[in-house]
């Protein structure tokens, strides 16, 4: 499939009849939020999105989204780069709708008055909670993870003393 510049909002029911599948780019330019939240974003957003109907008859919108990024190492101050990705299943509701009893991993997005999601928005807030909370290098990497990072020793089971063994002298008694 040919990556394609994805629709910044789409209408999920009538994806979900169609069975739809996008797979495309989308600018980080579109993402302030996100790249307010990294050091900065390296090329496109790839996002890949399935729309169907699961076996209770649910619409469903399932993605997977990967980007490039810099983030700031908490131990060191350096910035590195990862990859950040996402996957989600998402099921449509409409605004004060009841939830229907949705599957563990489903989440619920409400669509706007005409039907429809902003996917721009929605990927968004993925890669954002994808978002390591605190951003580390790995120890090979850092300039701070390099030490051993043990504070003292813990005595063997050995050299320790039994906290119980003064009953054991009350027993003999």
């Amino acid at each position: 499939m040919e990556k394609v510049k994805l629709p910044n909002k789409v209408d999920p029911a009538r994806c979900a009849l169609n069975r739809l599948q996008y797979e495309g780019e989308y600018a980080a330019s579109l993402m302030p939020r996100l790249a307010e939240s990294t050091q900065g974003i390296h090329g496109d957003i790839n996002v890949s999105l399935d729309f169907g109907t699961d076996a209770q008859g649910l619409r469903i919108m399932h993605g997977k989204t990967r980007m490039s990024v810099s983030l700031q190492c908490q131990r060191c101050n350096e910035p590195f780069d990862t990859t950040i990705e996402s996957e989600f299943t998402y099921t449509p509701l409409r605004a004060n709708a009841e939830a229907p009893d949705v599957p563990e991993d489903y989440e619920t997005v409400e669509v706007d008055e005409v039907g429809e999601i902003d996917l721009v928005e929605l990927v968004e807030d993925e890669l954002i909670l994808s978002l390591p909370q605190i951003p580390v290098h790995a120890n090979e990497h850092c300039s701070e993870g390099k030490f051993d990072q043990s504070f003292g020793t813990i005595p063997t089971a050995e050299e320790r003393p039994n906290p119980f063994a003064i009953l054991e002298g009350l027993k003999r008694k």
